[in-house]
């Protein structure tokens, strides 16, 4: 499986602007800009969209792990920062909360590491990653 996305710039770096689109179309001509990367302007940005992909894939990761331990996910729900500083990501961090029938805290937090390291996003970005996860 292939998936796709397409960034369109025009005009210099700090004047110009660009939009981008995924092949899905749920996100179409999305707006970007260096003022909504570096400063605060109306838009998206890369990182954001790598903290978007990377809440995505870590919960899916979670919720197969936690399925076939024999829990019942209820609800997880994940926020990403990506950490952006001179240039580089230095660091994701995943902070979630869940609600998962039967499970204990110690199993919890076990299948949270697991994920953290093998969804397929983490394993994409070359930075730290960290997380904070708590049972609901």
């Amino acid at each position: 499986m292939k998936r796709n996305a397409t960034a369109v710039w025009e005009g210099s770096l700090k004047e110009g602007a660009g939009k981008i689109s995924l092949e899905s179309k749920t996100l179409e001509n999305a707006q970007y800009s260096f003022k909504t990367r570096f400063e605060q302007g109306n838009g998206t940005n890369p990182e954001e969209l790598i903290a978007a992909a990377h809440a995505g894939c870590f919960t899916m990761q979670l919720t197969a792990y936690i399925g076939e331990e024999g829990y019942e996910v209820e609800s997880i729900e994940t926020k990403c920062d990506i950490d952006f500083q001179d240039g580089s990501i230095v660091g994701s961090h995943l902070t979630l909360s869940a609600k998962i029938k039967g499970i204990t805290d110690e199993k919890f937090q076990e299948l949270v590491t697991k994920a953290e390291t093998k969804c397929p996003v983490s394993r994409l970005l070359n930075t730290k990653i960290t997380s904070e996860a708590t049972l609901a």
